[in-house]
């Protein structure tokens, strides 16, 4: 015992000395700087107030001057500089410091990839690199700094909190995830920077952290979401975008929450929706929510930004085809709005981009076949598109939020040709095309507890296609007109049972009002159809996400009061890590359609092709009925991902006259179904200077119709193998290039029989045509380049280059081919052949601030 007790006292008076010696080595700064003076013969010149009561470690006595005054720079928060070689100012106003970080997740501590480190009130800021690392020079030292990252709760923290020195450690900044979303970010930085994945399976495109695609000058939303496997065009088209073998019209499309029907310009060649103002799209192929129906091949869900900022901000840009602008208007600190506009140019100046565009889109077409009869003096068309978009955000305090937007999107082409009268007057004749979508919608979020939040939110949406085409050889003219409205309302509840554990629930009805007429001149002729049908849907969910496994578990019940018919739609999206690296996943569900597409022909609208809106009747259109498994693995290590998905989909109720037939089923109206079965495969590795990544899709896809001989032959869209390869890499900080291939198979055609092409119908001749698409067209490949340059104008506004070109290597690809009557020889026939874009050059030009 009296060993022990000497032995504490020994430790304790070591202690204290060496404590006592360490605290003689904390001088007054007041003392240190008499000292200096003295030692270096200079002189400070300072205010008392800044440096009294600022104490500091000794320095070195061997140290030189320079050295001295570093150290106390990082030390301290005051700065020095040196005036010459006697007087030393000393200030503590517009002190800079450098700072640094470790962004992780709460959950796993894995780094967030492209999380956002931004100066609160500038625009001084960077990304997360691969390890979650970011650094930042020059920082105001008093400054606020604002880290943020989708699907986490945004964190500020003071910048001397983070400053970085030459002995100090980056300091961990720990994310915590939302709290409404069990369903977290699985991978960060997906293919590119802004594209990320979620657990469950569905793709988040964020389009202010958008990275570089090949051939993009901007974050076209429907063109980005084409770099995921499964997911493509045949026709190159944004309004024809193809999933798992799917049409266009059975993809839902959602823009804050007001379901579109219209999604290109250009006739499908630009996307309709403004991506600065969208915030972020959610691409679901499978498994979805039982919040949603229609849109039996896929959900396309878009957000606007929602949240209030500080001071004013927005952008304005302009490339080859358009002009466009948004602002982000804080009219107090609860009250906001945002809105954006677009519009071409194309009408007054034709750039090569817009050549190309035309020149694809009108193919075939009496704009540019007409040309054999008729000069050019006596034709001219003129084109041009518009969009627009608005948002009141309106917190009304912490738990009630209310949301109120209005979009439109508009189309207009005019044709005209002059022709001499027999009295020798010169008179005109115009045809036109124009398609607009409008839309408004309103929401109002309650968060009841913090366990218990609801949502009530409403929409009206209206479509038009109004078209008046004058045939001046045989003077007659033809209008048609296609409308579609629909009115929605949903209420959802959220329960939070505990922190793994989420119940959504929820009552939704629409009504879907679908009017089609026409009107020909010569013979006289008149028909208008009108159909309205009212549904009524009740769904409920649970969502679990622990440790590792998710499971979301839903169903979704519809009643269709037209036909007093009810429908049950079950949900299931399942993902189990077996590893920290494997993880099985497994998904399904129902879904229905009432809504379908059909295609007008070469003879309508100039020759454009069109597609009108149609509603199902139980009779001659049924409602499409879609039931999809897809079941694969996925192996993430090192910032390698491996993704293998096998699918099977079977979508019941589609009509021939929906599928875009160029043979003799063109005019049926036969029902039917669609399998589509295959194999997903993508390789991605990201780092901090690149990205790189190779999809390969394998699909087959078959018709099957009853009525119709054969019954089963390879769907248009049936499309074997499809191979996508693509690689960004950061030259400099500030300049990133993209370079990509597409290669796939050709689409199936129907050939005419050989030594036969041509029989008799009646009084009519038509195309004799042999086994229903048993023949593809030649493979399709193109290679696609870009170039990203970002520059700083001034502290709160930056600018952005972008340069890109689509089919680099000018490739002729055939995207379809059909064959017609030869006008000289009715016993013949010529094959027509839509060929892709040629060589198209873009660039942007965009400033934010």
């Amino acid at each position: 015992m009296k060993l022990n007790k000497e032995c504490f006292n020994i430790v304790l008076i070591i202690s204290l000395l060496s404590f006592n010696a360490f605290a003689q080595e904390r001088l007054p700064l007041i003392r240190v700087l008499n000292q200096l003076e003295e030692n270096f013969d200079v002189k400070f010149s300072y205010s008392e107030n800044d440096i009294d009561a600022v104490f500091i470690e000794k320095p070195n006595s061997e140290a030189s001057l320079q050295s001295i005054i570093d150290g106390l720079n990082d030390e301290t928060l005051l700065n020095f500089k040196i005036l010459d070689e006697r007087y030393i100012t000393i200030s503590s106003i517009n002190k800079t410091i450098n700072i640094c970080g470790i962004v992780l997740s709460e959950t796993d501590s894995f780094p967030l990839i492209g999380a956002t480190v931004q100066v609160v009130n500038t625009q001084k800021g960077v990304i997360t690199n691969s390890n979650g690392d970011f650094k930042l020079k020059d920082v105001p030292v008093n400054s606020i700094i604002e880290i943020s990252y989708l699907g986490f709760e945004a964190v500020q923290i003071k910048a001397i909190d983070l400053r970085k020195t030459n002995q100090s450690v980056c300091s961990n900044i720990v994310l915590a995830e939302k709290a409404e979303a069990l369903n977290k970010i699985l991978i960060s930085k997906f293919l590119t920077t802004g594209l990320q994945k979620r657990v469950d399976g569905s793709t988040v495109l964020n389009t202010e952290k958008f990275g570089t695609l090949p051939g993009l000058t901007e974050p076209d939303v429907l063109q980005s979401i084409q770099a995921l496997p499964g997911v493509e065009s045949v026709n190159e088209s944004i309004a024809n975008i193809n999933v798992r073998g799917g049409t266009n019209g059975q993809n839902l499309m959602i823009w804050d929450g007001i379901k579109m029907y219209h999604s290109g310009h250009f006739f499908g060649l630009i996307s309709a929706y403004n991506p600065y103002l969208t915030e972020k799209v959610e691409v679901t192929k499978n498994g979805t929510s039982s919040e949603f129906s229609d849109g039996v091949s896929s959900t396309i869900n878009m957000f606007t930004k929602n949240n209030i900022d500080e001071t004013v901000s927005g952008g304005f840009g302009v490339n080859l085809l358009h002009a466009d602008g948004y602002l982000q208007i804080p009219l107090s600190k609860k009250l906001a709005v945002h809105v954006s506009g677009r519009r071409a140019f194309t009408d007054a100046f034709s750039s090569p981009t817009y050549n190309q565009y035309f020149e694809k889109s009108f193919q075939d077409s009496e704009l540019t076949t007409n040309s054999e009869n008729i000069s050019d003096a006596q034709q001219s068309s003129d084109f041009f598109f518009y969009d627009y978009s608005g948002k009141i955000v309106f917190d009304v305090n912490e738990k009630h939020k209310l949301r109120a937007n209005v979009i439109g999107i508009y189309n207009n082409l005019d044709y005209t040709e002059s022709f001499e009268n027999s009295d020798g007057e010169t008179e005109s004749k115009t045809s036109n095309l124009k398609q607009e979508n409008s839309g408004f919608g309103g929401s109002w979020n309650a968060d009841w507890t913090n366990r218990f939040s609801t949502e009530i939110s409403g929409f009206y949406s209206k479509y038009n296609v109004d078209a008046l085409n004058y045939r001046v050889e045989t003077d007659q003219s033809l209008t048609q007109a296609n409308e579609v409205l629909e009115t929605g309302i949903k209420l959802k509840n959220t329960i939070k049972l505990n922190k793994t554990i989420n119940v959504l629930a929820g009552y939704a009805f629409n009504e879907i009002g679908v009017l089609y007429k026409t009107t020909v001149s010569a013979p006289s002729y008149d028909r208008i159809t009108k159909d309205v049908l009212l549904n009524h849907g009740a769904f409920t969910e649970i969502e679990y996400n622990k440790n590792n496994t998710y499971l979301r578990l839903g169903v979704r019940g519809n009643y269709f009061q037209k036909f007093n018919s009810f429908l049950v739609e079950p949900r299931l999206n399942l993902r189990q890590k077996l590893s920290n690296q494997f993880a099985l996943k497994l998904q399904g569900e129902f879904k229905n359609q009432t809504t379908k597409q059909k295609i007008d022909f070469q003879d309508d609208f100039l020759g454009v092709e069109n597609r009108r809106w149609t509603l199902a009747n139980e009779q001659l259109i049924k409602i499409s009925k879609s039931k999809q498994v897809s079941f694969g693995f996925e192996f993430n290590k090192n910032n390698w991902l491996f993704d293998v998905e096998s699918f099977y989909k079977i979508v019941d109720g589609i009509t021939a006259s929906n599928q875009g037939f160029y043979n003799n089923f063109q005019y049926e109206n036969a029902n039917g179904n669609y399998k589509a079965r295959g194999l997903e495969f993508l390789v991605n590795k990201t780092a901090t200077k690149y990205s790189t990544w190779l999809s390969y899709t394998f699909s087959k896809n078959d018709y099957e119709f009853e009525t119709i001989t054969p019954s089963v032959f390879p769907n248009n869209l049936d499309i074997r193998h499809s191979v996508s390869l693509a690689f960004n890499y950061n030259i400099l900080k500030n300049l990133e290039a993209s370079v990509g291939g597409i290669w796939r198979s050709g689409q199936p055609y129907t050939q005419p029989v050989e030594g036969n092409e041509t029989i008799q119908d009646g009084n009519a001749t038509v195309v004799n045509y042999d086994t229903p698409n048993h023949e593809n067209v030649e493979d399709f490949m193109r290679v696609d380049a870009s170039l990203n340059s970002k520059f700083t104008l001034s502290n709160k506004v930056q600018g952005q280059f972008r340069l890109g070109v689509l089919n680099l290597l000018n490739r002729n690809n055939t995207t379809n081919r059909y064959f017609e009557l030869n006008s000289e020889n009715s016993n013949e026939t010529l094959r027509v052949d839509n060929q892709s874009l040629g060589i198209t050059p873009n660039a942007s030009l965009r400033i934010t601030f």
